[in-house]
């Protein structure tokens, strides 16, 4: 979906009325999500929450494990009534351990909810910023580079990650861009 969307992009880039030079930068996403000191604060939150949910998914788990052990060691004592309610107590107990990482790690799960309420206004705080500099640099178009869009190459000139973060009040002491033109910077991939 996003290489259809970059690729309408690209498109009206290049079929717009050429009369006119179209001007565009880019940003590196991670990189600024990478240098604010909340969005790494609300990742470390995010990383215990999935870690105590693990941990009590394992303990699931294990007791699973427990009941297994303790059916094979009994099954050859135990009437066929037995076994059947022994087998559906565990078969209860692994539904119930898939309904617990469903509802914790699936698709908007709590996690997944737990990290848009935490990420979501760091992320508008991002894209604020780089309105405001489109607009005092006199830019038509910026693309985000990082995640899932891929720049196959860029021009450091043209990058505007340290000018977002500037905007968004982090002090940037060291220039992402420092490698020569035409070569790789740290952070460009």
């Amino acid at each position: 979906m996003k290489k259809i969307l970059v690729g309408c992009i690209a498109i009206l880039l290049f079929g717009l009325n050429t009369s006119k030079a179209q001007r565009f930068a880019y940003v590196d996403t991670e990189y600024i999500l990478d240098m604010l000191p909340e969005y790494k604060s609300a990742q470390k939150q995010l990383d215990l929450i999935a870690e105590t949910w693990q941990k009590e998914a394992e303990e699931k788990k294990a007791e699973i494990d427990r009941m297994q052990k303790d059916f094979q060691a009994e099954q050859i004592l135990l009437t066929e009534e037995l076994k059947k309610k022994k087998e559906a107590d565990i078969k209860a107990k692994e539904a119930e351990l898939k309904e617990f990482m469903n509802k914790k790690f699936g698709y908007e799960g709590d996690l997944f909810k737990k990290r848009q309420e935490l990420v979501k206004p760091i992320q508008d705080k991002v894209f604020d910023a780089c309105q405001k500099i489109a607009k005092q640099s006199a830019l038509d178009f910026i693309f985000a580079k990082g995640g899932e869009m891929i720049m196959m190459y860029s021009n450091a000139k043209y990058d505007k990650s340290d000018e977002v973060l500037l905007e968004l009040g982090v002090n940037v002491t060291k220039n992402k861009n420092t490698a020569p033109e035409g070569t790789k910077a740290p952070g460009n991939k």
